[in-house]
């Protein structure tokens, strides 16, 4: 049976314990902040790109189909129209054959609808009974239970129970799942604090991993050291996709002008 009591550890280990929550708390505020400075940061940038060379990309890209289309001329044409007849012959054998094998064989089952099971329906009664938020003592607590609940109710609604037992998991690992104010309690919230924030720091330095990896996030690497030296990659690009759909207008039109033999 374990005891609730630990003589190995000092009192004052409560304090070093809040100390480190709090420091590891301001970290993960500003890891936090930075997360949405970068996300907001790429998503102007996104929206500049889009503006300026997106539009201009899109365009180029019509001019060039029309080109290749054009190229093909009245080869193509014949090719297609040869196409369609032996699609046609071939698509009433099919036909015929479709009709005999659907005489001889039944229809498929349409998919059975989902429901919602017993055991979903009584592990999300466990839940809300564990994470009401009616059961919160303090205004904090209260707020995460009513997310949990908001999840849980969704889960809930998609007969998702694996998603529901997780949701009811993580709560009994929370702080907010340890009851009492004796120095044992809260050794163990602040204890369980700790593998929390942990968790989430892991979680910002390997989604900033990943956006850095992007090829978003390094084409606004590229532009942003180019800015240092002076140039302006998007300009120089805007000015080459227009030179570029310039000369793909005049060889469309040249093409277009040319009577086909």
């Amino acid at each position: 049976m374990t005891t609730l009591v630990r003589p190995d550890q000092p009192a004052d280990d409560l304090e070093s314990l809040r100390a480190r929550v709090a420091e590891l708390e301001t970290v993960l505020g500003q890891r936090a902040a930075e997360a949405d400075r970068i996300n907001r940061e790429l998503d102007t940038f996104a929206a500049h790109y889009r503006q300026q060379v997106g539009t201009l990309h899109e365009q180029l890209d019509e001019l060039e189909f029309d080109i290749a289309e054009a190229e093909l001329g009245e080869l193509s044409k014949n090719l297609a129209e040869e196409s369609a007849g032996v699609r046609r012959g071939g698509a009433r054998r099919r036909g015929a054959r479709d009709d005999e094998a659907d005489a001889d064989s039944p229809r498929r089952p349409e998919p059975a609808a989902r429901f919602t099971s017993d055991a979903v329906r009584k592990l999300f009664r466990d839940v809300a009974k564990t994470i009401h938020p009616d059961l919160a003592h303090d205004e904090h607590t209260r707020d995460r239970r009513h997310s949990l609940m908001i999840e849980a109710n969704r889960a809930y609604a998609l007969g998702d129970e694996e998603r529901l037992r997780k949701i009811l998991e993580a709560w009994e690992r929370s702080p907010e799942a340890i009851r009492g104010s004796d120095p044992e309690a809260a050794r163990l919230r602040l204890e369980r604090r700790l593998a929390q924030i942990e968790e989430q720091l892991e979680r910002y330095a390997s989604g900033l991993a990943e956006l850095q990896s992007s090829p978003l996030y390094e084409l606004k690497t590229m532009v942003d050291k180019a800015a240092e030296r002076g140039k302006d990659l998007v300009a120089d690009m805007v000015i080459r996709l227009k030179r570029d759909i310039m000369a793909a207008t005049n060889r469309l039109d040249a093409m277009r002008s040319t009577p086909q033999s």
